[in-house]
């Protein structure tokens, strides 16, 4: 009896990581300074730790980051239907692909960095990742991976030259692999950003993290529409200028430069496309400029993805909210 009473109340030692299932952590073991009192109970030494939402990746936050990339999927997805559906018609597959593209993306996001999911802050920092990532896959695939006839676009959207597509499917994909590489050497020198010292990010180190990324849109998007529509200054510098104010924000929410980078990047597209969906109803896309309405019944069809989109901007605004009220 003695020698079990002496092994039941010795000092209790922490497990070790692979008493952990169903679960993946990066710190997961208690500080090495901790002391357990000899007379505690392994049942009192787990209610009294900390809730481990921080470090551990569970089903229950992966499942949260499965919904969140729905929903920035569903949102581009709705945009690209309401602006394109009346020229090409309802494509399901094209639909579902921003969707199912969101939410894998988001998954992969939060698998890579274990973001403390539900809190608002993570929640606002990941639909934004989610979105950048979707924009960022979707663009490279259409721009120098998928073959599509050209002839019903007025704009290019394949890669092309001085407004002429590139035909040659080696060449589109070397210039897809080097402009791949371009953006992702400047992601990779953000990030060294985070090697830095510790600490909040500041307004001026978040203000040319946006300014990069938002260079990056805005010189993609000069190269494409310029040669067709010719060069215009306020719409080049536009996103340059809303990527720093999203940068801005989120660097309240974010100690990450990289995830303020591309959650940058992600907002400024809802944003601009929202303003190009809802507010120039009436103006062809420049992509479609002279070209046949060929399914106006779409007009009538689309509206029903406003309610949504515009429910899926409500609970980014409610979360923006309540991680700011968390902060003050």
């Amino acid at each position: 009896m003695e020698r079990q009473s002496a092994r039941r109340y010795r000092r209790w030692q922490p497990p070790s990581r692979k008493c952990v299932r169903g679960a993946r952590s990066r710190v997961s073991r208690f500080p090495a300074d901790s002391r357990v009192p000899e007379w505690s109970s392994k049942r009192e030494v787990f209610a009294s730790t900390p809730s481990p939402i921080v470090t551990m990746l569970t089903s229950h936050s992966l499942a949260i980051a499965a919904a969140v990339g729905l929903l920035s999927g569903a949102h581009a997805a709705i945009w690209g239907m309401y602006k394109d559906s009346v020229y090409e018609g309802f494509g399901a597959l094209c639909f579902v692909r921003s969707i199912i593209v969101g939410a894998v993306a988001a998954v992969a996001i939060q698998m890579s960095i274990h973001l403390p999911l539900p809190a608002p802050a993570a929640l606002v920092v990941l639909f934004g990742l989610a979105y950048g990532a979707e924009r960022g896959i979707i663009e490279v695939w259409k721009t120098f991976l998928r073959e599509q006839d050209q002839s019903k676009f007025f704009i290019p959207m394949v890669f092309s030259v001085g407004g002429v597509p590139v035909a040659r499917r080696g060449v589109r994909l070397a210039a897809g692999a080097a402009y791949v590489s371009v953006v992702s050497f400047c992601l990779l020198a953000v990030a060294q950003l985070d090697r830095g010292a510790p600490g909040p990010p500041t307004l001026s180190a978040s203000a040319l993290v946006g300014l990069t990324v938002g260079i990056i849109i805005a010189i993609g998007g000069a190269w494409k529409d310029a040669p067709k529509e010719g060069f215009e200054p306020l719409k080049f510098f536009r996103s340059p200028v809303m990527a720093v104010a999203f940068a801005l924000a989120l660097s309240s929410l974010s100690e990450s430069y990289l995830q303020i980078a591309v959650a940058s990047i992600g907002y400024e597209r809802a944003a601009v496309e929202t303003y190009k969906t809802l507010f120039t109803r009436g103006k062809t896309p420049g992509k479609f400029t002279g070209k046949p309405e060929l399914y106006p019944e779409m007009r009538t069809h689309r509206r029903r993805g406003v309610p949504v989109f515009l429910g899926i901007w409500a609970v980014v605004l409610v979360s923006t909210a309540l991680a700011l009220g968390e902060r003050l």
